[in-house]
C-alpha cells in the first residue's frame, strides 16, 4: 500500500515533545522526510532516529523558532536537503498563567512571540516554497483560541491569533495553491503544562479534572492529534482551507466549569 506522504518533505516545528513529535513520527510512517525543529539537541538526535526507525527521513535543525536568524535558516536548509518543501507545521508552543492584572509584559511577549509571531514568521518564509509544489500548512492552535478561559490570558489570544492567521492567509494564499488549516486541541497529555510552571501534583489534579470538563470523559493523546494533522496535510484533504478543525473531547460545545 502507498504511504500518503511518500517522497513528501515537511518542516515541524516543536519536534522535540508533545504534538510536534507525535505528527513528525506519522509523518514519517507515511513516507516523509521530515526536518525536525527544536531547541533540545539531545531530544532531536533521539526523535530523528525513532523517525528514521519508522521508515521516514529526518533532518535534524537545532534552532529556536523566536529568532529570525534560526527561522530564515531552517527554512533554507529544508529547501536544500529535500530540495522544496510540501507541509508546514507549527507546533511550537508555550502556555504561562496569569490573568489581565497579573500577566507580566515579558510573559505577554514570550508567548505571543512563540504561539504566534514565530507561526506568522514561517509561514511568510515557507510560502515562496511551498508554492512551487504546491503545498499546504497545519497550524496547532487549541480550544482555548475558539472559547474563553480565565487564568492563560496570553495563550488564549495567542491561539485567537493563530485562527485568524490561519483563516486570512488561507484565503491571501488560495491563489497559489496552498492550503492553510489549524488543529484546535482541547486538554491533551503534553509536557506543556509542566513546562509553563505545574508541578506533578497540580498537573495529576489538573487531568483528573478535565475528565469532567470533556463531554467524551477524557483528555487527548498527542497520537490523535498528530492523526489529525496527516489527514489535513495529505491530499484527502485536497478541498479544505481556512478551517480550524476542533479536536477536543466536545470541550468546545460546553459552557465553562
Amino acid at each position: 500500500m502507498t504511504r500518503e506522504l511518500e517522497g513528501r518533505s515537511a518542516l515541524v516545528t516543536g519536534a522535540t515533545s508533545g504534538i510536534g513529535m507525535a505528527t513528525a513520527l506519522r509523518f514519517a510512517r507515511e513516507g516523509a522526510h521530515v526536518a525536525l525543529v527544536g531547541r533540545n539537541e539531545r531530544r532531536l538526535r533521539e526523535v530523528a532516529a525513532a523517525a528514521r526507525e519508522a521508515g521516514g527521513e529526518a533532518l535534524e535543525i537545532r534552532a529556536d523558532v523566536t529568532n529570525e536568524a534560526d527561522a530564515r535558516r531552517a527554512v533554507e536548509r529544508v529547501a536544500e536537503t529535500f530540495d522544496g518543501l510540501d507541509v508546514l507545521v507549527c507546533a511550537a508552543g508555550v502556555i504561562s498563567e496569569g490573568t489581565v492584572e497579573t500577566t507580566s509584559l515579558d510573559d505577554w511577549d514570550a508567548t505571543i512571540n512563540i504561539n504566534l509571531r514565530s507561526v506568522f514568521h514561517l509561514m511568510n518564509l515557507c510560502a515562496p516554497a511551498l508554492e512551487k509544489r504546491p503545498g499546504n500548512i497545519v497550524n496547532v492552535s487549541s480550544v482555548n483560541g475558539l472559547r474563553a478561559f480565565k487564568g492563560v490570558l496570553a495563550y488564549c489570544v495567542s491561539k485567537a491569533g493563530v485562527d485568524q492567521l490561519t483563516r486570512c492567509a488561507a484565503l491571501e494564499l488560495a491563489p497559489k495553491g496552498i492550503r492553510v488549516n489549524a488543529v484546535n486541541p482541547g486538554v491533551t497529555r503534553t509536557e506543556i503544562h509542566r513546562r509553563g510552571g505545574m508541578d506533578e501534583d497540580r498537573y495529576d489534579a489538573f487531568l483528573e479534572h478535565s475528565k469532567g470538563t470533556h463531554p467524551l470523559g477524557r483528555v487527548g493523546t498527542a497520537e490523535e492529534v498528530a492523526d489529525l494533522v496527516l489527514f489535513l496535510a495529505s491530499d484527502r484533504a485536497s478541498w479544505i482551507t481556512g478551517a480550524t478543525y476542533s479536536i477536543d473531547g466536545g470541550r468546545g460545545q460546553t459552557c465553562a466549569r
